[in-house]
């Protein structure tokens, strides 16, 4: 069954046949991403108002919502322009006014006959002295109270959609929902005590209590669960999709790999001769490789990731390695050549900025084999880039891709073993929101020889010492980076920043000695000021966060951070890890403005204290969010309405098993549990899983 199931059809239908929905609302709900009934199914309540009656206001808190029972006295219409028009009422106890703004007089004399009783409920506020309820909610005789809810639930709005619009189309969806076959396994359903799907979506729509708008409430749970599960289905139904596609098997002879160990001044650490096992026994294999190589800044990925692409050049292959900036892609072919030359393996680089000649006699060595492996960026997936025999895809810093252009790679039909890697520790909860469809390998160690970098903490008045402890840190040889504050997310704002401090610092420290690279430069310029800053010419280089992720330069042993607090966790660890590479004893400088927030406080406090990326990684997605921990707009991270990945990580974790679970068992979801999953895979819109469904 690959077509949605017909019971579902009233979710899906058009939004305009919701009571009070025609095609203007309709427009307005397309903006809070509402364009079918489902989608206002999942768009749940934030907050509750209090609508029960009181006697007088002075029982009430200023401001908030009050119902009270009053009679109406004295209208004072205004005949300027613009100005109000009030009406006085009288409560049990105390009067106050009622104020409209563009006010027709003859509704309003028609509403509030002076001298008649009304039940009215709205927001009350004091204004100059004066209690007063400007355009009140409810305005009803004192018979028609049953019409105002106790208690309300509020939802989020947008321009041109009131909680009224809102609350008449939701209860529109409500009236169209069935009882739908049960997907969550009978033991989990039980354990955590949650209601059938039905139920729970209507609970979650009718909140009485602020615990009931809460994540751990029965109801939200559920529902958190069912788009978690649904998520981790998709997943699980990639990899057995994966793990069904033939795969090159790929042993090599490790004469190469031999050559390159024996050459190198130190041992490989236990996690990286792990995880060079676990991915060469992967390749080896029949079916196709899929594995996320994950370590911390400095824990020795490259060389990792070396050994994989010369088990291909033994098996007669090729390798190819994509990284998400050109300076990136140049500094693994900087840190690869000399372990190439090792070897006697060709390595070769192609990115963007090469064209005519040069680039079309690479593509020919490439298409005959006479290149081993390819660094390079997005680049290397262009149409017209053939190669002779690849083997195996690398594609680095990978949070910049998200699952679905993972999917999309696969489906190239590149029969290619695939491995990942990041130096952004993960969370487990985003590893599995984001990976759960990988296999993975941890490097959790350093290796010898890496000195810790000392975390120090600067107030921003201290620019003064900085620079004058920067003179004689240069007299001495020493190379430092200073990057500058993100101004906002835009390169163009940033570089602004960066190129002002240039000047200030060329001026202190010396016109020769300070280099500048930032992401809007000509590439050639880039290229002078990184290789200047390389052969030492340069002492200091002014950056913008372009030299986040892979710049490796041994000498560099000081990382200045302008208003490091406007930086994530994850970003300044990055930042750090470009120093203490070589031998000698290194230092980040975090300045700061102050006075600094609480979570900023926090989270450069967590910086000095460790530098286990994995602990700062989990410190950073409490403090920032799941969102922006990975930055949502590029990660490909799963965008769930109503599950919390901070609050809820132990949920993913079992939707994690059970899907597994699920597939293992019943890999075309052909048993009665497997065909309700199908219908919540339906109703989560996750065609991708059906889609796989219908291929496998």
């Amino acid at each position: 069954m690959s077509r949605r199931p017909e019971i579902l059809f009233p979710l899906f239908a058009d939004l305009k046949g919701l009571d009070g929905v025609g095609p203007r609302t309709a427009e307005h709900f397309a903006k809070m991403d509402v364009e079918k009934p489902r989608d206002l199914l999942f768009t749940l309540p934030h907050n509750i108002v209090d609508r029960k009656i009181i006697s007088s206001i002075n029982q009430a808190e200023l401001p908030s919502v009050v119902t009270v029972e009053v009679e109406v006295g004295l209208h004072q219409p205004n005949a300027v322009k613009g100005k109000p028009y009030r009406v006085m009422v009288q409560d049990a106890e105390t009067s106050f006014q009622l104020v409209f703004f563009h006010a027709h007089a003859d509704w309003l004399r028609k509403q509030l006959p002076a001298g008649q009783r009304r039940v009215i409920s709205g927001k009350l506020e004091i204004f100059d002295g004066l209690a007063q309820m400007v355009h009140p909610d409810y305005i009803l005789r004192a018979g028609e109270i049953e019409q105002i809810p106790q208690i309300e639930a509020i939802y989020p709005l947008t321009a041109g959609i009131t909680q009224k619009i809102i609350h008449k189309a939701a209860l529109s969806v409500l009236e169209r929902v069935s009882d739908l076959p049960e997907w969550i396994e009978p033991s989990v359903l039980k354990k955590n005590e949650w209601p059938a799907w039905k139920d729970a979506i209507i609970a979650a729509h009718s909140p009485t209590t602020p615990s009931d708008l809460s994540a751990t409430s029965k109801a939200r749970e559920r529902l958190a669960y069912d788009e978690f599960l649904a998520h981790q289905t998709t997943l699980s139904l990639a990899r057995a999709n994966k793990r069904r596609a033939k795969g090159f098997t790929t042993s090599g002879t490790g004469i190469l790999r031999n050559k390159v160990l024996a050459a190198l001044p130190y041992k490989p650490t236990h996690a990286q001769s792990r995880s060079i096992d676990e991915i060469t026994g992967d390749m080896a294999g029949d079916k196709r490789m899929s594995r996320l190589l994950q370590g911390d800044v400095g824990s020795g990925k490259t060389l990792v990731a070396f050994m994989a692409l010369l088990t291909t050049v033994e098996a007669k292959g090729q390798g190819v390695m994509m990284a998400p900036t050109e300076i990136l892609a140049r500094q693994h072919l900087a840190a690869l050549q000399p372990l190439a030359e090792q070897a006697g393996v060709v390595l070769e680089i192609l990115t963007g900025r090469d064209k005519g000649k040069e680039r079309k006699a690479k593509l020919e060595a490439l298409a005959e084999g006479n290149i081993h492996i390819l660094v390079g960026t997005h680049a290397v997936f262009q149409k017209d880039v053939e190669f002779a025999d690849l083997r195996l895809a690398i594609i680095d810093e990978q949070h910049r891709f998200g699952v679905r252009q993972r999917m999309d790679l696969s489906a190239k039909g590149i029969a290619v073993d695939v491995l990942v890697m990041t130096a952004t520790p993960i969370p487990r909860s985003l590893e599995l929101a984001n990976y759960g469809d990988m296999d993975i390998s941890v490097l959790d160690e350093k290796p010898p020889g890496r000195k810790p970098v000392e975390t120090v903490l600067v107030s921003n008045t201290r620019l003064d010492q900085v620079i004058t402890r920067l003179k004689s840190a240069i007299k001495d040889g020493r190379q430092i980076y200073w990057v500058c504050p993100l101004v906002e997310e835009s390169e163009v704002v940033d570089f602004a920043a960066a190129e002002d401090r240039y000047r200030s610092l060329r001026l202190a420290l010396g016109e020769e000695c300070v280099g500048l690279v930032h992401g809007q430069m000509p590439h050639a310029q880039k290229d002078a000021a990184m290789a200047a800053f390389q052969s030492g010419k340069t002492s200091v280089l002014v950056a913008t966060t372009v030299i986040e992720v892979g710049v490796d330069i041994p000498n560099a042993s000081i990382m200045v951070v302008e208003q490091a607090e406007h930086f994530g966790l994850a970003q300044l660890h990055q930042l750090r890890g470009r120093v203490g590479r070589g031998a000698q004893a290194s230092t980040c400088l975090l300045m700061y403005a102050p006075p600094l927030g609480e979570v900023a406080e926090r989270r450069l406090t967590v910086m000095r204290e460790t530098d286990d990326g994995f602990r700062i990684a989990e410190e950073d997605l409490k403090l920032r969010g799941a969102g922006d921990l990975l930055g949502v707009a590029q990660s490909g991270l799963p965008r769930f309405r109503i599950g919390d990945l901070e609050v809820q990580a132990d949920l993913m974790k079992i939707a994690f098993d059970d899907a597994r679970l699920l597939i293992n068992q019943d890999p075309t979801l052909k048993s009665p549990r497997g065909d309700a999953v199908r219908t919540l895979l339906f109703l989560m819109e996750q065609d991708k899983a059906i889609r796989l469904l219908s291929v496998g």
